[in-house]
Order: C-alpha cells, then structure tokens, then sequence
C-alpha cells in the first residue's frame, strides 16, 4: 500500500527516544503517526498527500511531546486561603483534620456545574499545552459521590474532545471521606466498589483506578478491595503512596502491578526493589513536596540503583500543588530531588507515558507513534529545566498538526 506524508518538518536538532543526535534532522508525519525520522539528507520517497505541508524547523531542537501523568485538573473554588495558613504554621494534616484540604474542594465542585468547571479546567489545561503537553492524565476524586465523580469525569472526557490533548482519565473515589460519611470509612468504600466505580466504568468513564493510602486517607485494607474491584473490571491501577508516612502503600500497589506509586517521599528500599519487580513507576510530584515545606525526598538514589523509572509531574490541584507549568516542575525536580537534566526530560516523555501504560502511543519520537512533538528555542536542552519564569516553546505539534504556536512560526512551502 502507498503511503503518503502529509507533513515534513526539516532542520531541527531532534531528541529522539531520549537519545541526542546532530542537527539537519527531518520528520515525516502520515496519517498522524510519524512515517519517518533521521538525517534529512536520508528522506525516502513518500507519495504526497494533496494537502502535504512542508515545514522549517530552523534548528530548533525537538523532543516528544510532554506527558502529564498525574493530575487533579478539574475541580471547583480554589484554596488559596491555605496557602496563608501553611505559612504561619499549620501543617497539611492539620488543615486536613480542621475540615480544610480535599473536603473543601470537594463542596466547591459539588456545587460548580458541568459547564463551569469545563471552564476552568480547560484553561488550566491550555498553560499546559503552551508549554508542550500533548497527554494528560485527569483525575476524579472532588466529588466522593457517584454523580459528581461522574460529572468530573464527563468533564475530562470532554476536555480530551475540545482541546488538542489526549485526556486519559482516573477514578480516584477513595481520595477523602466526605462529611456525610464520617467515622464511617469502611461504609464509603463500600459504596465505592459496588457502586462507583462499576457504575462509571460501565459508562465508560474510567482508564485507571487510583486512592490515597494514608493516615489521614484510607488504610492498606480499605485500598486494597479498591484494587480488588479494578481487577474485576480489568482496569490497571496506580496510588498515591508514601507521601506523608510508610502505612505498606507500595507494597499494596506492587502486589497489583501498578502502573505507578506517586509522591513517594517516604518509601523505603523494600519498597524500591517491589517497584523494580512489578514494574512500576515512581511518579515524582516537586511542586507538591515544595508548596507543602516538606524536608525528606524521595529516595532518589534507591530509585537509581534498582532501576526503577521515574516520572514527573505538577500534581495540578488547587490546595498542594496549584501549578500548572511543567518546565517549573522540572527545574524543581532537579533543585529540590537532584534530577540530572537528562533524567528530567526521561521523566516527562518517555517514563510518563510508560506510567500512563501508553508507552506505544507517547513519550518517544519512533516511527509509528502519534506525531506529537514540540519545537524549543534553545540552543541546548539544559534550557528547557534551568530558566525560571519563561517558556522557550515555539511551537506544539500533536497528532500531525500545530495546535500551539509563538508568533512567526509559519509553513515554508508545499
């Protein structure tokens, strides 16, 4: 079968699956997938479609799209005001028990309409995709009740269909214990598997499966029949785990494969190694570990030495981690953790996307994957992770098409 290429990008300094090669390097894009990419002196013949674009790259350097494996994005108020109480001393634990924290973003969002939180989200998500997002994961888990968590997915789904990002969805039900349940955790998470999370996996709102196993959350028993019901549904499953203490979170979410334990701040090397067996990914969240004051890192140099992947993410929500720049949260990724430059950018390509469990469709610039990718004006990536403030994004590429751009990019010639 003939194939055609629809677009040719040419002259661009690429990093290619986490490799860097030499400038003059071309992509060629078919049917949303790249065809082709190598030193452009090299360009096979390909048929050319009669909408073929041809495009300068004018040596700027490429790498594959950005992948945020771990937000929180849509969801009603804000919580700015904790901000100012974290400032003069108290902790998160402290907000969270005083009836702060998740609970009160979950009375926001249960207010909010579908319309109105679609709103604000979608700006949110268009800071991330002017600084090089072309996935996202969204997360449930401001409603606590079937309807809203069904209605923040709805609006996640809806985001995914709207702006030009690929939106992968996760019901995170056992997040918090709602008001109307207090002192009743085991009674929610009974809602939460024969009700929920069957009802909206059903309606085909769930990718993924996610709690929060934590002192002040739900215990390793509790999260445990979570998993037990996202098996019975075939959904994969990842947690926020070891973020504020070691309950034995990891070692739950090892036993069930996960895709990724996040935050991770507390694990220890039995935790890593379980990881490294299973196959998880440690999702780093900085802008978390930094809004909260926090003083112990995650064990960088376990993840190392056991060779557990590690990813990046902003943990956009509004209380903990109200961020929405993913080149920030590289740069404190390496500040704040002692990332190398290398591992940050591994972090939000290619091991991002293997968190999300789609490895085949993002985070490298490989033939057959979608054509998502994103044109820095650097001289040297080292600029993506050191500049604080500004964005040297010129342009966004996903699916084959510039859905992002800075003044001046324009197509050479056809």
């Amino acid at each position: 079968m003939t194939q055609y290429l629809t677009a040719l990008w040419r002259n661009l300094n690429c990093s290619a699956a986490g490799d860097r090669a030499a400038s003059s390097m071309a992509i060629g894009i078919s049917d949303e997938r790249i065809a082709w990419i190598a030193p452009q002196a090299d360009l096979p013949a390909f048929e050319r479609a009669p909408e073929f674009a041809e495009y300068d790259g004018a040596g700027a350097w490429v790498t594959p799209g950005l992948v945020e494996c771990h937000t929180h994005l849509v969801f009603g108020g804000n919580r700015a005001d904790e901000f100012g109480r974290r400032l003069a001393g108290a902790s998160y634990e402290e907000i969270a028990r005083a009836g702060g924290g998740i609970v009160s973003t979950v009375n926001a969002t249960r207010a909010a309409s579908e319309d109105a939180l679609f709103a604000a989200a979608a700006g949110r998500l268009r800071c991330l995709i002017a600084e090089g997002v072309t996935a996202v994961e969204i997360k449930s888990g401001y409603g606590l009740d079937t309807q809203t968590e069904a209605k923040m997915l709805r609006v996640a789904r809806r985001l995914g269909r709207e702006l030009p990002v690929s939106v992968y969805t996760t019901f995170l039900g056992a997040h918090a214990l709602p008001a109307e349940y207090r002192g009743r955790p085991d009674e929610y998470i009974e809602l939460v598997c024969t009700d929920m999370l069957p009802t909206l996996a059903e309606q085909g709102l769930v990718d993924a499966v996610d709690a929060f196993c934590e002192n002040i959350a739900f215990s390793v028993a509790q999260c445990e029949r979570v998993f037990e019901t996202a098996a019975r549904l075939g959904l994969p499953v990842k947690l926020h785990a070891e973020q504020l203490s070691n309950i034995g979170a990891t070692q739950l979410a090892t036993r069930y494969g996960a895709l990724s334990t996040d935050h991770l701040e507390h694990a220890l090397e039995a935790d890593v190694a379980a990881m490294r067996r299973a196959g998880t990914v440690a999702v780093l969240l900085p802008a978390a570990y930094y809004c909260l004051r926090e003083t112990q890192p995650p064990p960088i140099d376990l993840f190392r030495r056991h060779g557990v992947p590690m990813a990046i993410s902003t943990d956009c929500n509004p209380g903990t981690a109200p961020a929405v720049s993913p080149l920030l949260t590289m740069n404190m990724a390496c500040t704040l953790f002692g990332l190398s430059i290398d591992e940050a950018l591994l972090a939000y390509t290619r091991h991002a996307a293997q968190a999300l469990g789609k490895s085949d469709l993002h985070g490298t610039l490989e033939a057959g994957r979608y054509a998502d990718f994103v044109l820095w004006d650097v001289d040297s990536l080292a600029e993506l992770v050191c500049w604080l403030g500004a964005s040297p994004c010129r342009a966004v590429i996903r699916h084959g098409r510039i859905v992002h751009e800075a003044p001046g990019m324009r197509e050479t010639g056809s």
